[in-house]
């Protein structure tokens, strides 16, 4: 089938949406659940600060070129790619760039939405007070039973597939702008609730200081780039996400302010929760390093305490769970993108078809908790789930973001590039093209080289 150029009939309502719902698809799980118990595994403040200056250098400039990219080609990431290569007579073989990106959405929806389900069921579990007074080690019974429960794992998950499912077939606008309006500002409100609680139980110093207290003692290379990794994690770059969103910007939507502003409200929203859970940790004498399980095992403990937690903690897990929604909506929209422009299905029926695919495939994370616990990747010693998050987080989206970068940095002509982000100034221009086409790329490159040596020689 020959590629056509194809034009989107629907666009963002206005640029304050945009911003919600491009938010709405780096904020989430990774804020929420992974960055708190990864930065708790990763020995807190150095880990943090590492994370930060991956954003700024790197998850900054590649999240303006996935958002340029979209609203320069005006298609799916594989066609959009494919539209301006053929414009400004490149090789049309950088469109595997958004093959990958659609591979990587797809494999990380596949497990992504398996902890979502964990939320969903947690939502029941807090409104019906189950948690009210519960201690520690209840919480972490009770967290431990769900797992080891194939088939409520199983329910929970299929739940939120079927719910991203039927937003996925009313469209982006449709369905994407009625999760966004609210969602978001809800969930910062509930984390500033939950930061009040973590001071009243008085272990919000000691967050403090291990979030923001740097000991690079505890800093190893694989730290660095899981760092590195959940940068493009957390920010949706590297699976064509941001760059299909950015197919539906309005023209008149600056790039670099709306970069910024995404940007800051992920990196707030991450510390937010991180020191909102860590309040807790420290606290109730909790574990930091506790694993996927953190936020599972210390917010409950957190609201079973507080007057009128059962409602508030429902609250919040609801909260967590839009988020979730929100992002997962984004994930698989480059692939429901890409069939749509070349077949004849509605947008529903390819939204059923790739959703049930993708439920097949999470169906082994679902087992690596309970039943396929035991059986290991031979080389790696990883699950099937861990298979999955690292391949997608060590690998696919970095390496996705440094060829993003050098399409940026070395493929557009530069002339459209500096329009697009309305540099002006010579100096601007000039520093632009030295970080994304340079910086960025080889920082990333450097990383990833250190971190393949190492886990090989760990497993020789």
């Amino acid at each position: 089938m020959s590629e056509q150029v194809t034009e989107r009939s629907d666009m963002w309502s206005n640029s304050y949406i945009f911003v919600l719902a491009a938010a709405g698809s780096a904020v989430g799980l990774g804020n929420i659940w992974k960055f708190p118990y990864i930065a708790g595994e990763n020995g807190g403040g150095a880990f943090v600060l590492v994370y930060l200056i991956c954003i700024a250098v790197i998850g900054i400039p590649v999240m303006a070129s996935e958002i340029m990219l979209g609203k320069l080609g005006r298609a799916s990431p594989i066609q959009a790619l494919l539209n301006l290569t053929r414009k400004h007579n490149r090789s049309t073989n950088w469109s595997i760039v958004g093959y990958m990106g659609v591979v990587t959405g797809f494999l990380i929806l596949s497990f992504y939405a398996v902890i979502a389900g964990w939320v969903c069921y947690y939502i029941v579990r807090l409104f019906s007070g189950e948690f009210t007074g519960a201690d520690a080690n209840a919480v972490g019974e009770a967290f431990g039973a769900f797992l080891a429960d194939p088939m409520q794992v199983l329910l929970w998950f299929s739940i939120f597939m079927v719910i991203t499912i039927f937003f996925v077939a009313r469209g982006v606008t449709r369905g994407l702008e009625l999760c966004v309006r609210y969602s978001m500002p809800a969930v910062f409100v509930l984390l500033l609730i939950l930061i009040g609680y973590g001071i009243h139980a008085g272990g919000f110093i000691e967050s403090m200081a291990f979030l923001f207290t740097p000991d690079f003692s505890s800093l190893s290379p694989q730290a660095i780039l899981i760092a590195l990794g959940h940068a493009f994690f957390t920010l949706s770059l590297g699976m064509g996400a941001i760059m299909a969103y950015g197919a539906y910007v309005p023209q008149d939507v600056s790039v670099g302010t709306t970069t910024f502003t995404i940007a800051i409200l992920d990196t707030v929203l991450a510390l937010l929760a991180g020191l909102a859970i860590f309040a807790i940790v420290f606290a109730y004498g909790l574990v930091p390093g506790a694993g996927p399980g953190l936020l599972f095992e210390t917010v409950p403990i957190a609201f079973g305490n507080l007057p009128g937690g059962a409602l508030f903690g429902g609250l919040f897990f609801l909260l967590v769970a839009l988020a979730a929604l929100t992002s997962a909506i984004s994930i698989s929209e480059p692939v429901i993108a890409y069939v749509s422009e070349r077949s004849r299905l509605t947008r529903a029926q390819i939204a059923v078809i790739i959703g049930v695919v993708c439920w097949v495939l999470g169906v082994g994370s679902v087992l690596s908790f309970n039943v396929w616990s035991d059986v290991k990747l031979a080389f790696f010693e990883w699950t099937f789930f861990d298979s999955l998050d690292k391949l997608t987080q060590l690998v696919l989206l970095p390496l996705g973001g440094m060829l993003i970068a050098l399409i940026v940095g070395h493929v557009l002509p530069k002339a459209v590039v500096y329009e697009e982000l309305g540099l002006i100034r010579e100096k601007a221009q000039q520093s632009w093209s030295y970080i994304v086409g340079y910086v960025t790329p080889i920082a990333v490159f450097a990383v990833f080289i250190i971190e393949a040596i190492r886990e090989i020689q760990a497993h020789l």
